[in-house]
């Protein structure tokens, strides 16, 4: 976890964590040529946990995400998942280490099915693994989002946004992921498909056992399934805490509430 030590401008709220740490992130330092966007950022993911990294436009977010995937290579810092180092590592290594993403805009393949598009997401594993969880997984993703089931045969492309976004997310779970990277779920949804969301990411943690690292503009929504929270400013984590604790803080309350 951030700490005092590791980022003294850091105002940590409480301890508490339990569980087995799955990912942890060190100092982690991340530059767009000569701009830093990410200022020794420390964080941890713990198992059966949800994480959500609130922030504004230009905090840091989904270079946080990107870096986390191995779509940017970070300058300085470690990043470690189940004890293992994986910074500087390809995409395509991380997700086979068990770490998949749903990025923001989904990056669905719109003139593939909806079958298409899940079983593509099994092209990480090995081919004997492929065919022994095919089934399995995707009556998984279908009881999370029955909805899909319905549109099998249908193109990508014409799902509507919500559709879209949890075609994303079951896709992402098709590679048997243990940690989950989400770039914005909610953007573009209404208030009342943001609700039916965060319930399937919640159901996602606690009842596959997928901990999440959710990042998102809609604290409200966030604050109602994170078990922890981290603030990010201008590339730093200014704020951490658990999330019944974060809600009442004073910084969230007048940034992201309202209050």
């Amino acid at each position: 976890m951030t700490d005092e030590r590791t980022n003294p401008g850091v105002c940590r709220i409480q301890e508490g964590r339990g569980r087995v740490k799955r990912l942890e992130i060190r100092d982690l330092c991340t530059f767009y040529g000569e701009a830093q966007v990410l200022k020794s950022v420390s964080l941890d993911v713990h198992e059966m946990e949800v994480v959500s990294i609130l922030g504004s436009n230009g905090a840091g977010k989904t270079t946080l995400l990107r870096t986390l995937t191995g779509l940017m290579a970070p300058r300085s810092g470690k990043i470690s998942f189940e004890n293992e180092p994986i910074h500087g590592k390809a995409a395509h290594e991380i997700i086979k280490r068990g770490i998949a993403s749903v990025p923001e805009g989904r990056k669905l393949f719109g003139t593939m099915t909806v079958w298409d598009n899940l079983v593509l997401g099994t092209y990480s594993l090995p081919k004997d693994r492929r065919k022994q969880m095919l089934g399995g997984r995707l009556h998984m993703v279908y009881s999370l989002f029955p909805i899909l089931k319905a549109r099998i045969r249908q193109r990508a492309e014409t799902l509507s946004g919500g559709e879209q976004q949890m075609l994303a997310i079951g896709r992402a779970l098709m590679a048997e992921p243990k940690l989950l990277a989400l770039d914005e779920p909610s953007l573009g949804l209404s208030p009342i498909l943001v609700t039916e969301m965060m319930r399937a990411l919640r159901q996602i943690c606690s009842g596959i056992g997928v901990s999440l690292l959710l990042v998102e503009q809609n604290a409200r929504a966030a604050l109602k399934i994170a078990d922890y929270v981290y603030l990010l400013e201008r590339g730093e984590v200014v704020l951490a805490g658990l999330c019944l604790d974060m809600v009442s803080s004073p910084m969230i309350q007048k940034a992201y509430l309202g209050g």
